[in-house]
């Protein structure tokens, strides 16, 4: 990871206090959190981590600058194949010889899929960029037999006709796929097949049931409301799990987060919108656990966040004469600048706060769809600003996530009303020692903080770096991919069992101790 230099920053009358100790521990962090998400939509697939006539393709078409960059990042699991795209998707479609694979129209995002890559291809690509993958299935169009066929085909070692078939595409190894998504926004209109919490829920059970008798370890994820805004929000949470609490893992959580109006302020506290989410889903969640009398708590899969200026993208742009409906074109592809990577840092500190309840995440998406990595066909790919914390989260992350006590100034939100300036989340190694802390800005003047902690005495800081510029709507851009990256930050110094440091305005911090 490149790492500008040291950049001076001044000092404020703002004063932070950060505080954590090893004894209160949030819980033991499950490395799917730091999951993405690839849907067959725009170029997340094709002319992004899918390009055959690329220099730098492999056997298989996946450009290895990519699989590269996605190892960077430390993507744990990967979500696939949508999205709004798996609910009228046919994954048959997709495995077999290519010759053979239908060319159909895409009904989620108007386009026409080739279905150049299905599973099996997908599969080694995840193989090869040290991934796992989660799958959802078509509740939309289809149902329970599609799902237990895929099922079959993806888990079961031999012996039955589709895993045979499996095998004869070149694929003698089962794909063991864990984790599996039952459906995807159901609740939302815009969805192929959207129906109410009563339906899906019944429905959902139903799969979940049946595929249990097929593999009765799979991790199985509900679909949650699509957004916390939804006139069905909570209702649908308490209905849906009503059916299928004794036969699912998890809930799924989406949000996006984007600047409304110019309000930047409300905008950079998004992390604060992901925390009253999270709490009302689990709260949610947990009076179904009390009505039904179960023992089991219910696990969160944050399995779509991210920015997204979606106000930009209208959908009726999409619809047009299906004659004329293109091959993976650019859409979404959002261009991120500081201010976003700073806001992605806040809703990774909100994830890793709420890490015993949120146990699997999907940052969405991957390449080129509201991405942090992203490509030009036949040319280079680039680090977007928001790979950045996504980055240090992955990397620097330890095995427990820590309670961690703020004091900090506050400033007014049009949304949120009074929010603390600073964000922070730390993290522990109770075998090493090591340990990292993450530090949000959100205010436009620097911050004085200190931190205090017992796992900070005798270790050694390493590194404090971050994202922040000048001007924070700089962003990288093929032209100038790396107009934004790491810098250290030449204010921290250690006495003790504290660590004291200036925030810049506008910035996201990582903090690394190794004893």
């Amino acid at each position: 990871m490149a790492t500008k230099g040291a950049a001076p920053v001044t000092s404020s009358s703002y004063t932070a206090l950060v505080r954590f100790d090893a004894e209160r521990r949030v819980s033991e962090i499950d490395r799917r959190l730091f999951g993405s998400f690839v849907e067959h939509l725009g170029r997340a697939v094709y002319n992004g981590i899918y390009e055959p006539g690329h220099p730098l393709a492999d056997a298989d078409g996946f450009r290895t600058d990519v699989i590269d960059l996605v190892r960077e990042l430390g993507v744990t699991t990967v979500r696939y194949p949508g999205g709004n795209f798996v609910s009228s998707y046919r994954w048959e479609d997709g495995v077999g010889p290519r010759a053979l694979r239908p060319r159909r129209p895409e009904l989620a995002w108007h386009t026409i899929e080739t279905n150049e890559v299905g599973l099996d291809e997908f599969a080694r690509w995840a193989t090869a960029a040290d991934t796992e993958m989660m799958l959802a299935v078509n509740l939309g169009t289809r149902g329970i037999e599609a799902a237990v066929d895929l099922l079959d085909y993806a888990n079961i070692r031999s012996g039955t006709t589709l895993s045979d078939t499996r095998a004869a595409n070149g694929a003698p190894e089962p794909h063991d796929v864990r984790m599996w998504c039952l459906g995807n926004e159901m609740d939302g209109p815009w969805q192929v097949g959207y129906t109410d919490a009563d339906s899906y829920g019944r429905l959902a059970a139903q799969t979940a049931r049946a595929m249990r008798r097929l593999d009765e370890h799979l991790e199985l994820v509900l679909c949650g409301s699509s957004k916390p805004d939804m006139p069905t929000f909570g209702a649908w949470e308490r209905v849906a799990l009503g059916h299928a609490y004794d036969v699912v893992d998890y809930i799924s959580c989406h949000a996006y987060y984007e600047e409304h109006d110019g309000d930047r302020a409300s905008f950079l506290a998004s992390g604060v919108s992901m925390d009253r989410f999270i709490e009302s889903v689990s709260a949610t969640a947990d009076q179904v656990k009390a009505e039904l009398k179960h023992e089991k708590v219910m696990k969160i899969s944050f399995d779509e966040w991210n920015v997204w200026y979606n106000r930009r993208f209208h959908r009726e742009d999409k619809i047009t004469d299906p004659q004329t409906w293109p091959y993976a074109p650019r859409l979404l592809e959002d261009r991120y600048s500081v201010v976003d990577a700073v806001v992605v840092g806040g809703l990774l500190i909100s994830l890793l706060n709420h890490s015993d309840r949120v146990r699997a995440a999907s940052l969405a998406q991957l390449v080129n769809v509201i991405a942090p990595i992203m490509t030009e066909p036949g040319g280079p790919s680039w680090r977007q600003t928001i790979f950045y914390p996504f980055a240090d989260a992955t990397r620097l992350s330890q095995r427990f996530a820590l309670d961690v006590a703020v004091t900090s100034p506050t400033h007014s939100t049009s949304l949120y009303g009074e929010v603390d300036v600073i964000a922070a989340s730390a993290t522990w190694n109770d075998a090493t020692g090591n340990a990292s802390v993450f530090l949000v800005n959100r205010s436009t003047r620097p911050v004085d903080v200190a931190v205090e902690s017992p796992v900070i005495a005798g270790g050694d800081v390493v590194s404090v770096t971050g994202i922040w510029d000048d001007d924070p709507d700089a962003a990288n851009t093929l032209e100038n991919p790396n107009r934004i990256v790491p810098r250290t930050n030449n204010t921290a110094s250690v006495t003790g069992a504290g660590l004291s440091l200036t925030l810049p305005p506008i910035s996201w911090t990582a903090v690394e101790i190794v004893r």
